[in-house]
């Protein structure tokens, strides 16, 4: 079986600073991966290493069998940088038939290639405006249209929403999740809560090195709800918790918050029955949500 990426024992160094750690992992196609992470934990390096634009001190990197950069991967990996740029000076559908020219394909493939991508990211009726022309949501928009060029198999983004208001980096969001049947994307972000609901697979990497590899939402018969109630004897509230059926922990994790961990399997309406039991005992909630967040996933292990 061919992974869509493999990585053994990697590391990069520059001079006498360890960048990449001997990081091992795989990563299958299908949903977007997520690579997370503070700034300086190594991901633009991982990145350029998958891009073929660095090479390894040690270790090896695949992408779909073959070294990063080679011949064969040629039309079918893409990558946008976090700062790409276009040119002010042309329209937006000269730029992309030239850089689909630059892939190979002659004139009238490289400008229907080009409508078709702008039609992804919904801008097929500004071809011929010019980059100044738009705004920075809609070029982004169009920068990720030039990683679709050609219908590659692996899009890899570098921090596509970084500088965008709410609204921007909602719809491009949005847009990833709709295009995620065209191919995989690995976007790097140090945003947690950006990712949590659009990627399938998390990577976290910290201080070159990596410290979880793991689907971003909880599988199998383990479910776990997350309670936050107005107010209530806290050791009271754990007890009532404990005793429902086919419930296996409970934990405080602020005042008047709690997690349960139960077995999906016995109890699938646990929410329910943990709704039944408040207002039998008289209990009001603010919130009572299904599953751990990210951010919980990841810190539970990595601080515990």
């Amino acid at each position: 079986m061919t992974h869509l990426i493999q990585a053994k024992a990697l590391c990069k160094k520059f001079g006498q600073k360890t960048v990449l750690d001997h990081l091992d992992f795989s990563l299958e196609a299908g949903e977007p991966i997520a690579l997370i992470g503070p700034n300086g934990a190594g991901k633009t390096t991982l990145f350029s290493l998958l891009c073929g634009y660095l090479s390894p001190s040690s270790g090896q990197i695949e992408i779909l069998g073959h070294k990063p950069g080679s011949d064969s991967l040629f039309g079918r990996v893409s990558a946008l940088p976090q700062d790409a740029q276009l040119d002010p000076n042309f329209s937006v559908q000269t730029q992309l038939e030239f850089y689909g020219r630059l892939q190979g394909m002659n004139k009238n493939t490289a400008k229907a290639e080009t409508a078709r991508v702008l039609a992804l990211v919904d801008l097929a009726e500004n071809g011929q405006q010019k980059a100044t022309a738009l705004s920075h949501g809609m070029r982004k928009r169009v920068a990720i249209a030039q990683a679709l060029l050609g219908q590659p198999e692996l899009v890899m983004l570098d921090e596509p929403t970084a500088g965008l208001d709410p609204v921007n980096a909602m719809q491009v969001r949005k847009l990833i999740a709709q295009l995620s049947g065209e191919a995989t994307f690995v976007i790097s972000s140090h945003n947690i809560f950006e990712l949590e609901r659009l990627c399938g697979t998390v990577l976290y990497l910290e201080n070159g090195r990596l410290q979880q590899q793991q689907p971003s939402y909880q599988q199998g018969a383990a479910g776990y709800l997350a309670l936050q109630l107005e107010q209530g004897d806290s050791h009271k509230v754990l007890a009532l918790l404990a005793q429902l059926a086919g419930v296996q922990k409970v934990e405080q994790l602020q005042k008047n918050e709690y997690g349960l961990f139960y077995d999906r399997e016995l109890c699938p309406d646990m929410d329910l029955t943990v709704l039944a039991m408040l207002r039998t005992e008289g209990l009001a909630y603010r919130q009572l949500t299904q599953g751990r967040s990210l951010e919980q996933q990841l810190f539970s292990v990595v601080n515990g």
